[in-house]
């Protein structure tokens, strides 16, 4: 389930939007299972499996992800190597997001026990 953020805007409207882009979306869902089906990603992330195939497309064509076909299926390697293409974080490698996002991490942190 994606949850967005909303505001309301200087007419009135609601506007929907997310910190991340549907280009980061993608490369996570694919990082935490690398033989997902488009399908299944573009559910996840919430949008066409046609947008989804284009996304896909652009992290390819700008290193990313790297697509090998195994038997009737693709499986993809992502390049956690590559930098953000902002300038702003173009000192970053997108290693650092997927770690942040798909490291295993405990929810609920335990608390101290407190001296009795």
């Amino acid at each position: 389930m994606t949850v967005m953020a909303t505001t309301r805007s200087e007419n009135g409207s609601q506007r929907h939007w997310t910190f991340l882009t549907n280009h980061a979306h993608v490369l996570l869902a694919i990082a935490r299972n690398p033989t997902a089906r488009l399908r299944d990603v573009a559910d996840e992330v919430g949008v066409t499996e046609r947008a989804a195939q284009a996304i896909v497309a652009d992290l390819e064509a700008e290193g990313y992800l790297q697509r090998t076909r195994v038997g009737r299926r693709n499986e993809y390697t992502v390049n956690p190597a590559g930098r953000f293409r902002h300038p702003a974080e173009a000192y970053q490698s997108v290693g650092a997001l997927l770690a942040l996002f798909t490291d295993p991490v405990d929810p609920e942190p335990t608390a101290e026990p407190s001296p009795s």
